[in-house]
Order: structure tokens, then C-alpha cells, then sequence
């Protein structure tokens, strides 16, 4: 048998044909790997859109993901660039249907028409979530500096109470409501209209309710404090939610408006329960819809928005403002609302 010598210097046949299969080899698992990452992203991306899709919050992790949900599209696009580095079609059409799906929700909840009638009153509402208190003397500047007609304070404790006392005087606010307590247990309405106070929806954390005279027109006015979807939490910040629900529905038909953190937003059922028992977004009208409240110490746009105004139709709304308060996790919110006389 003839044997070949390879020349001088050159690879053994068979090491050049190893090395050659050791590249293909590398190539294709590299790409396995980008698919498999993407298909890992892509469920958990679409198990929190199927949730949103059914109407349901589900248990922990998804209340907590829809939180957030347009930020879903960082990982449904790394999805689609991994599928793409992947050569896997199936990823591509996936990844695709996913980000059409969060842009489609992403979109704000609820219509928007304009109230029937002549506009009777303007009310500025602030409402401002002062973090057990710490963020008592950021809010007090606002309340200076913008000069709100309603003040929605959850996290309201006692040493808060007293300073708001204190340094916006009766004179400013004469009439406040509140529901004492220590910690995020304390909350206070302030107004400059005549409040009557009535019996708050009960909850795990104070929230205070009440009859504002609006030009003699009788406007409920609620504070808004669910306990949030912690893990473990879920069931009771769904029933406290609940609550606020029935308590919107219950209204007859009267003048409403319901602010304050509802450590929820828009993505979740429980919430749009709340505005589809004949509620709007006052942020939503005026063209501020997602933007982010909480938290603070992210910066602008990223977060979320779990504080909201929320009113009966009879109200329009404008100028809505979101507003940095020094010494707590939240952002406060200003609107301007305008009563419309029932036609």
C-alpha cells in the first residue's frame, strides 16, 4: 500500500479535519444556547402577558411582574435577538407576537370623553405618599408652592400629622380628616372646601373618607392605601382592592373622587375593577398615563405608576403633574380637576 507524507510543516490530515468539525461543532451549540436563552425569556415573558391577556393577577411572581410590564420589552427583545443569533424561526415569530402584544397593553386603560354639562368648580389635587412620614417636610413646600384644594397623605404617622398642623395652618386647610396612627398606618385628607366626614373604607392601613361641598354639589372624597401585592400578600392587597371597588360602585351616581397609593396600576385586574366600576384616571385624561410614581429613587422614566386620581365622570382633568418629594420612595401627583354640572 502507497503511503502519502504530508509536507514539511503541514497538519496531519487528520488533525486539520478534527479541528474543521471542532469549529462546526462550536457554532451551532453556541447558537442552541441563544435559542434556549431566548425560549427561557420568552416564557416568562408570556406566562405574565397570558395573565394579563385572561384578566387575572395569578399568585407571586406575576402581580409583581405586571408592575412593570412595559418594561417586558427588554427581555421579549433580547428574546428576538437571540432567536435571530439562534437561526430559530419559531423564537422569531414568538418574540415578535410578544412585543405586539405589550405594545397593544402598553396602551392607556379606559376611555376618555369629555363630561356632559356646564363646568361648575376647579379643584387642584395633590396626593402625596410621604413614606412614614420621612417625606412630611418635601410635601409641605409642594403644598406651599402649588397650593392644592385636596391633600391625599397615606403614610401619614402621627409626628407628620402634627407638623402638618402646624406649619399649614387652619387658616390654609381648615378642614382635614384623618386616620391616626404609627408608621404607614396614618393617613390625612386636607382641603380647603368644607369636608364632612363619613365612615372610610376599611383596610389594614387608614384610609380616611369624607363629603366635600363643592359649590354645594356633594363630593366623596376616599383615600386610597391597599396593602401591596408583597408575596404571601397577594389575597389581602386583591380584597382591600376589592373594597375601594365596592366602594365605587356604591356611589349612585354621585361625585367621586378616590386618590391616594393604590400600590397598583393599570396592568392589573384588581385595579381596573376599580375603574370599571365607574371610575377614570385623572393622569390617564390629561396625557400623563404611566407615568412613573414609585420609586423615587429611579430615575425618570423608569418605575411605575401605583398613585393615582381617580374620578367620576363628571370631572375633567388637566395638567396632570408629577411632582420629586425630598425623603421618600414616592413621587407625588398633581391634577387639576374640573366639576361639570350634571346636564
Amino acid at each position: 500500500m502507497e503511503h502519502v507524507t504530508a509536507p514539511p510543516g503541514a497538519p496531519a490530515p487528520d488533525a486539520g479535519a478534527h479541528a474543521d468539525e471542532a469549529v462546526r461543532a462550536r457554532r451551532p451549540r453556541r447558537q442552541r444556547v441563544a435559542a434556549w436563552t431566548g425560549g427561557v425569556l420568552l416564557l416568562g415573558v408570556s406566562a405574565v402577558l397570558g395573565c394579563r391577556a385572561a384578566d387575572t393577577d395569578a399568585v407571586t411572581p406575576v402581580p409583581q411582574a405586571l408592575a412593570f410590564l412595559p418594561w417586558l420589552l427588554a427581555p421579549a427583545v433580547a428574546a428576538l435577538l437571540l432567536a435571530a443569533y439562534g437561526r430559530w424561526r419559531t423564537g422569531l415569530v414568538w418574540s415578535v407576537a410578544a412585543l405586539a402584544l405589550l405594545a397593544w397593553y402598553m396602551e392607556p386603560y379606559g376611555k376618555v370623553a369629555d363630561p356632559d354639562g356646564p363646568p361648575l368648580a376647579e379643584l387642584r389635587v395633590l396626593t402625596a405618599n410621604v413614606e412614614f412620614g420621612r417625606g412630611t417636610a418635601g410635601l409641605v413646600d409642594a403644598v406651599r408652592e402649588h397650593r392644592p384644594d385636596l391633600v391625599f397623605v397615606p403614610e401619614c404617622d402621627r409626628g407628620c400629622a402634627a407638623r402638618l398642623r402646624a406649619e399649614l395652618p387652619r387658616s390654609a386647610y381648615p378642614y382635614r380628616v384623618a386616620a391616626d396612627g404609627d408608621g404607614a398606618d396614618g393617613s390625612v385628607i386636607l382641603s380647603t372646601v368644607p369636608l364632612k366626614p363619613a365612615t372610610g373604607v376599611r383596610g389594614t392601613l387608614g384610609m380616611p373618607g369624607a363629603v366635600a361641598d363643592v359649590k354645594g354639589v356633594p363630593v366623596r372624597v376616599q383615600l386610597a392605601h391597599p396593602m401591596p401585592p408583597t408575596p404571601g400578600g397577594v389575597a389581602r392587597w386583591r380584597r382591600e382592592l376589592g373594597a375601594l371597588r365596592d366602594f365605587a360602585a356604591d356611589g349612585d351616581g354621585r361625585a367621586t373622587i378616590l386618590a391616594g397609593d393604590f400600590n397598583a396600576t393599570q396592568d392589573h385586574a384588581a385595579f381596573r375593577g376599580v375603574l370599571d366600576a365607574g371610575l377614570r384616571d385623572a393622569a390617564r385624561q390629561a396625557g400623563a398615563a404611566r407615568t412613573p410614581t414609585w420609586p423615587s429613587l429611579l430615575p425618570r422614566p423608569f418605575g411605575t405608576q401605583i398613585d393615582h386620581v381617580l374620578t367620576t365622570p363628571d370631572f375633567a382633568a388637566r395638567d396632570a403633574r408629577v411632582l420629586d418629594v425630598p425623603h421618600t420612595d414616592h413621587r407625588a401627583l398633581l391634577v387639576t380637576l374640573t366639576l361639570h354640572r350634571a346636564p
